[in-house]
Parts: C-alpha cells; structure tokens; sequence
C-alpha cells in the first residue's frame, strides 16, 4: 500500500473540501496516513446537503479537483464521498440467523448472513441503505458480545443501526461526481467520517458526543463502548447565524458573513459593550455604527439554540450532562469564538474543538473543524482498505456495503 494515495471528498452546502492522503512507512515498517493536499472551493450546486444544480456542482467539485492535483502534483482518480442532508434516516434493526455448521462453531460467513438479515428492515420504496452498523450479538441468549466469530452456538442474533438516504440524492450525487471523471470509492455517511477524523478508540469506549456543525445543518453522532448509540441531523447551522446577523442589522447575507468572521463572538461578556464598528467597512451602502456586543448577542442566542437542540437528543438517549469523555465540535460553525464556552455551559458537559488523531501532515488546514470530515473521509478509506489485507473485521463489515449494492446502476450514470 506503501505510495498509494486515498483521498475524501466533502460535499457540504457552503464549500467542496479534498483531501488527499499518502501512505508511507513509518518507521517501524508499517504505513501511516500522511496528508499531502487539502483544498477548498465554494460550493455551488448543493443546498441542505443535497445536489440542487447538477451543472454547477460539476463545476465546484471539478476546480477542487483542479486545485488538489495542481497542490499535490498526483493525479486523483477515485475518493470516498460524504453524503448527509435532512433526508438521512437511521433506525434499529436486528438480524437473526440459525448457525449453518454441525458443530455449532460460528464462522465469518455466520455473521456476514445475520449483518445481511439486519439490512431486512422496512425501507421506503425511494430510500437506499447507506450503512448496516453492528452494535453487539447475541449467542444463545448470551447479550453483549462484540466478536462471536469462534464462539459455539444455535442461534445468532445482531443489534445494528441503518443508515438510508433518498435514492435520489444517491443517484444525484454519485451522477454529479462521475461526470467530473473521478471514480467513486464509497459514499460515506458525514458524521460517521468526522468522528473517524476526530475520536480516539478509547474516547468511543467511554461515552462521546460529535458535534459538526455546517452551514445548512449540523449532525450529532454518539460513541459508547465502541459502538454508535445515537445519530440525528439537525436542520440548522452556521448559515442561520448569518441569517440571524442579516435580520438584525438589516443587511445583506453578504455582509452579515463578513461581520460574523470579522468581529462575531459567541459570549457577549468577553466583549466590550463600548466596541463599535461602521456598517459600511463590510461594503455596505449604510454607514450606521454597529455595537460589537449587539452582534455577539445575536450570535449566542442562536448557538444555545443549537446546543439546546443536541442536547435534546442525548435527551431521548437518557444521556444529557451524562458523557464521561464529553462533547467534540467540529465544523465551519466552530471557527466562531466562544461557541466551546456555549456548549459547556448549555449541555453540562466537557467540550473540546475536535483536531485529527492517527495523521500526519505539514498542513495547516488538516487542523480546521471544517476539514474534519474530509480528513475523516481519508482515514475512513486507510482503514477500509488495511482491513481489507488483513483479516475479517466485525466493526467494518457492513459499512462498504452501498458499494456492492448499488455500483452496477451507478455504473450506468457514467457518461
């Protein structure tokens, strides 16, 4: 694998985001993830996730494209691609199987055929499985076990979690990244790749909440004893805060960005309520002066909106202010100071702003929340990949399997 090049591409509703990664030795005569190239452009074409003009998103995922070969001087063939949005559904399932062997022994191919009978849940008729995730197993009534492989038995059992989305935006978003000429290794459910990016194996064994929040949505992945408990997608991000900014001084969307990444601060008391700025040097037609702590206001009464939100959700999982290891931000709506503040104080739990474990590279970007997903892409394909030479693994089974569904009619939507 030593040279080979694995690359994630971030599909989000404000900007395309590449990573390329490189294999090579670590020293000790195995291979690590080194990152050699991260780029990215704004996206046009996409909205809430999902693709909304064919011909523009061509256009946006092919300047990244452009931009990661001519950073990198390689040539970029195929990459695993993000896919979220609010039409994501996850659900339990579980799968039951009789062990196939005389001697009760169960063997791999036993827990490929429960994982298999996992995915028989009811799919709406547009939907599309992305992921069948392995929770534990189930031996004769025995609960709780995470590799049954060796273990005697009459009947297998697994709990899982689903991950679909509409097939249309499958087929819209696999179409639109074929015609750009890239190969498709895999669609990647977003969270999924940022926790990859960010989460130690130990931090997922103790209790974690991911929290990404974008422009249009922000997504909420939870981690206890190594397995997921709870995912959801929130339908609100860093573009309502803007949007929130606009109202308020009555100004462009434009402007309002401007001000948000010049003087936003999501805790009103770090700032002065004597800070002033003129409206007019964001390239506003007003030139009214505007408190800073005005903004900040705005901007953190839309933030607890959102933390309130994820919390919320632990909520129904009996787990708000009750995560050992606490919550990882990650996301372009991160940049904004104060937010970890926020998240402390709404959800009663420890916060951090996520960096990449399990990496190397000389690459500033590779420590932006807003690269977290990309970056988690190329780790997601590392992993897959060396797992794939190496022996069969429970906690990966299941996750590729939109590829041997779905590739042959994708496939077809090459031109």
């Amino acid at each position: 694998m030593a040279d080979e090049i694995i690359t994630g591409l971030d599909v989000g509703s404000s900007h395309i985001r590449i990573v390329i990664g490189q294999l090579v030795p670590d020293g000790e005569g195995k291979n690590e993830l080194n990152i050699i190239g991260a780029v990215s452009v704004p996206a046009e074409g996409v909205h809430k996730g999902s693709i909304s003009s064919m011909e523009d998103a061509v256009s946006s995922v092919s300047k990244a494209l452009e931009r990661a070969e001519r950073m990198t001087g390689m040539p970029v063939n195929n990459a695993w691609i993000s896919i979220a949005g609010h039409n994501i559904l996850v659900q339990e399932s579980r799968g039951v199987i009789g062990v196939s062997r005389q001697d009760g022994e169960i063997k791999e191919e036993d827990v490929e055929r429960v994982i298999e009978a996992a995915r028989t849940v009811a799919t709406p008729s547009n939907y599309e499985i992305l992921h069948v995730m392995p929770k534990s197993f189930t031996v004769d009534g025995q609960r709780g076990i995470k590799d049954p492989v060796g273990m005697n038995g009459i009947r297998l059992e697994v709990d899982a979690v689903i991950i679909q989305t509409l097939t249309s935006q499958i087929k819209n978003l696999t179409k639109s990244i074929y015609r750009t000429g890239l190969e498709i290794d895999d669609l990647v459910f977003a969270p999924l790749a940022t926790a990859e990016a960010v989460l130690t194996s130990r931090q997922k064994e103790l209790g974690v909440c991911v929290v990404d929040i974008g422009a249009s949505s922000t997504t909420v992945v939870v981690f206890e004893e190594g397995d997921i408990l709870h995912t959801a997608v929130l339908p609100v991000g860093g573009d309502h805060i803007t949007n929130d900014i606009a109202i308020g001084l009555r100004t462009s969307l434009d402007v309002a960005e401007k001000v948000k990444i010049a003087v936003g601060h999501a805790v009103p008391g770090y700032v002065s309520k004597k800070d002033q700025f003129a409206l007019d040097e964001f390239g506003s037609s007003e030139n009214e002066l505007v408190k800073t702590y005005f903004i900040s206001e705005i901007i953190e009464a839309r933030a607890e909106e959102i933390f309130e939100a994820v919390d919320d959700e632990l909520r129904k999982i009996d787990r708000s202010g009750m995560l050992p290891v606490g919550v990882v931000l990650t996301g372009g709506g991160m940049k904004l100071a104060g937010m970890v503040e926020v998240a402390k104080r709404v959800m009663r739990l420890p916060a951090v702003v996520g960096a990449p474990v399990g990496v190397s590279s000389v690459i500033d970007e590779v420590n932006d929340p807003a690269y977290a997903t990309a970056v988690g892409l190329a780790i997601w394909g590392y992993s897959i990949k060396s797992v794939s030479k190496k022996r069969f693994n429970i906690n990966l089974k299941g996750l590729g399997q939109v590829s041997d569904q779905l590739r042959k009619w994708l496939k077809a939507l090459i031109p």
